[in-house]
């Protein structure tokens, strides 16, 4: 019998998910990985695998904790509601400081070099499943009628997915909570007025985003 871990493997998991977030998958030396998780090499490569597999498990991780909000959105009973929770949880997630900026999903592998292509590849497809999840959502919407026959659940899914990921970039640069919520209530009018051009979708525009959330900082930036 092999000796047991002398410790916690979801707060090292918890302590790896936070230096790959705010370095980036290359970025993160295996150095700076095992003083933050508080192990040595050995006890990494026997608990988790290679960097590769540790990224890995930290993408799960991330998924089932800070991005769990994606599948709660989902099951809002309108599209509308559906897209309002998800920008709006999106804004408390990036404007909270006890977090490190940005998205793991969209910064931490945009661009890899050629030993780490098959991370870039990885990330790329959780991102993608985002983008198929909300089609599929949308779809329903139109079968059920609460989306007009003119809609289009592939486009709208990617304009979504463009906009949360794109205020996850400005959070990573800066943007402060009030910015945040701009770019969402411009793009709920864009979503609610594109939806009501041809057809119309089932209840009313939602409020603005300001309204649903806690006041906007007029201090520094605060981190995701």
């Amino acid at each position: 019998m092999g000796r047991p871990r002398d410790f916690d493997v979801d707060q090292a998991l918890d302590r790896a998910l936070a230096v790959f977030w705010r370095r980036g998958y290359e970025g993160a030396s295996l150095s700076e990985l095992t003083r933050a998780m508080r192990i040595n090499r050995p006890s990494l490569y026997a608990a988790f695998g290679n960097k590769e597999a540790l990224f890995r498990k930290v993408l799960d991780r991330y998924a089932e904790g800070p991005a769990a909000y994606f599948s709660e959105a989902l099951a809002e009973p309108t599209a509308g509601a559906v897209v309002e929770r998800l920008w709006r949880t999106a804004i408390d997630r990036l404007a909270d400081p006890l977090s490190p900026r940005g998205c793991l999903m969209v910064q931490s592998a945009l661009a890899c070099g050629d030993e780490a292509e098959s991370v870039r590849r990885e990330v790329a497809a959780r991102r993608a499943t985002v983008v198929v999840a909300l089609r599929e959502r949308f779809e329903r919407a139109v079968a059920e009628g609460d989306l007009p026959a003119s809609a289009e659940p592939a486009a709208l899914a990617r304009y979504v997915a463009a906009v949360n990921h794109g205020m996850a970039i400005q959070a990573a640069d800066g943007a402060s909570r009030e910015e945040l919520e701009q770019v969402a209530e411009v793009a709920l009018r864009t979503w609610h007025g594109e939806l009501t051009a041809g057809g119309q979708a089932r209840g009313p525009p939602a409020p603005a985003i300001r309204a649903r959330v806690r006041p906007a900082s007029r201090g520094p930036a605060r981190q995701k």
